[in-house]
C-alpha cells in the first residue's frame, strides 16, 4: 500500500478536505458545496472533483445522484490507510493532543496484537539478510549525534525490518499502519528529555530472533511494548492502563 503523494495544489487540497472531515469541522453526512469549496481553496471544479476520489477511495466521502457529494459516517472510513492516520495526527483532530493520546494507544492496542506474534515468525524464519538489517537498524538507533529524526527513522526501520522477517507479505503491508503511529509516538518522545534509552529492549527483541527463540522474541517484544507506553506517559503525564500496552 503506497500512501498517497503529497505534491503540488492537488496534494493540498487532498490534505486540506481531509483535515476538515477527520476534525469534523465538515461533520459526518454533510452535503458539500463544491462551488464555495471551488472558491474558497482556488481550485478548478475538476481539481476539486479529482481531490474528493481520493477519499471516496478512502471510505470518507461518496456521490448520489440528487443529494450530491457528501461525508459518509465514520464507521465507513478506513481508519487503518496510513493516509488517514497520518492526517489524523498531522491535523491535531478532535480534542487536539488529548486525540493524538487516544489514538496512539489505540494504535498501540493494535501494534500489541500484531507485533508479539509477527516477532514469533521471525524468529523461526530469519535469514542473515534480515538478521543484517536489524543490526543495523539498531546501529543508528544508538547513534546519539542524529537526532530526533533520525531516531524515528532507525526505529522504523527496526520494526519495518522485523515485519520482513517473517516473510508474510500481509504482514508486511502492515508497516503502513504500524508506521504511522510509531513515527507520531517516536516524534513525541524523542523530542523530550524523558524517555528511556530504547536501544536494550531492541536488542533483546533482535537477541532472542538471532537465536530463534520463539519465546524470548514475544516476550522481549511485550517488554519493549511496554516500555513505549510508559515512555508515552512520561512525556504527558498521563498513566495509561495496562490493558492497552504498546508501543
Amino acid at each position: 500500500m503506497t500512501p498517497y503523494a503529497r505534491r503540488g495544489v492537488h496534494g493540498q487540497t487532498v490534505e486540506t478536505l481531509a483535515r476538515r472531515v477527520l476534525s469534523g469541522e465538515i461533520p459526518e453526512g454533510a452535503t458539500l458545496d463544491l462551488v464555495a469549496l471551488q472558491d474558497e481553496l482556488d481550485v478548478s471544479l475538476t481539481a476539486l472533483r479529482e481531490s474528493l476520489k481520493v477519499l471516496a477511495a478512502k471510505g470518507m466521502v461518496d456521490a448520489r445522484q440528487k443529494r450530491g457529494t457528501f461525508v459518509r459516517p465514520r464507521a465507513d472510513w478506513n481508519l487503518l490507510d496510513a493516509d488517514v492516520l497520518r492526517w489524523q495526527f498531522a491535523g491535531g483532530t478532535g480534542a487536539g493532543a488529548g486525540a493524538d493520546i487516544g489514538l496512539l494507544h489505540n494504535l498501540g492496542e493494535v501494534r500489541g496484537i500484531i507485533e508479539p506474534a509477527a516477532v514469533r515468525l521471525a524468529a523461526e524464519r530469519r535469514t542473515d539478510a534480515d538478521l543484517a538489517e536489524l543490526e543495523a537498524a539498531l546501529t543508528a538507533m544508538g547513534e546519539e549525534d542524529g537526532g530526533a529524526a533520525h531516531a524515528v527513522e532507525a526505529d522504523l526501520a527496526f520494526h519495518r525490518a522485523l515485519l520482513a522477517a517473517t516473510h508474510n507479505e500481509l504482514l508486511e503491508r502492515m508497516e503502513m499502519v504500524i508506521e504511522s503511529g510509531l513515527a507520531h509516538r517516536d516524534q513525541i518522545v524523542h523530542s523530550s528529555p524523558h524517555g528511556e534509552d530504547p536501544v536494550p529492549s531492541h536488542r533483546a527483541v533482535l537477541d532472542a530472533v538471532r537465536a530463534r527463540d520463539r519465546d524470548a522474541a514475544e516476550h522481549a517484544m511485550r517488554v519493549l511494548l511496554d516500555q513505549a507506553v510508559r515512555d508515552l506517559d512520561k512525556v504527558h503525564g498521563t498513566p495509561h492502563t495496562k490493558g492497552s500496552e504498546a508501543k
